[in-house]
């Protein structure tokens, strides 16, 4: 009997495995992940981010609300990854790894960075995930309007700078090895 039981839990935790693996792979497909890494300085920094699409839609004060914290991404929250202390905006940040978060506005965002990651970028009612106790750094930064539409949100650490790029906005937060 505890044979049959223990067959039927193994069973049950397979179709279990492969159910979540089809649900993520289907997610994901929409909007596939990203990970790169940039040399800045002395400094690596490794980015995960999964890419969504506009598909025609109006992104930001749109399906990005203005004011409202987002996930700076889709499905799980992004991560920033950094080997070596870094001046942010002239802000310290201790190496380690953190969830990015921003707060889009008209004129400018807010980016923070997170000591928490959680499992995924929102909770059950559609809202950032995020602990504001555990932000390290925040920084108010002002956008640029790009003159043409970016399809898939883009997220780099080149030229000094954590550049997010998506629609016709763009932010560009300076970086300096410490």
């Amino acid at each position: 009997m505890l044979k049959k039981i223990l067959i039927g839990l193994a069973v049950l935790a397979l179709i279990l495995f492969v159910a979540f693996q089809v649900l993520k792979s289907k997610t994901k497909s929409s909007s596939p992940e990203v990970k790169q890494t940039y040399s800045v300085g002395a400094s690596k920094i490794d980015l995960f981010y999964c890419s969504p699409s506009k598909k025609g839609r109006e992104i930001f004060g749109g399906i990005i609300k203005y004011g409202e914290v987002w996930r700076t991404g889709a499905n799980e929250p992004t991560t920033f990854e950094t080997d070596k202390n870094l001046m942010i905006d002239g802000k310290k940040l201790p190496a380690g790894k953190y969830s990015l978060w921003t707060i889009p506005q008209k004129d400018s965002w807010t980016v923070i960075l997170n000591s928490e990651i959680p499992f995924w970028g929102d909770n059950t009612d559609g809202k950032a995930a995020r602990n504001d106790k555990t932000d390290v750094l925040q920084v108010v930064v002002p956008i640029e309007k790009l003159t043409t539409s970016q399809e898939k949100l883009s997220i780099d650490a080149q030229n000094n700078a954590l550049n997010i790029i998506w629609d016709t906005t763009k932010v560009s937060v300076p970086i300096v090895v410490e």
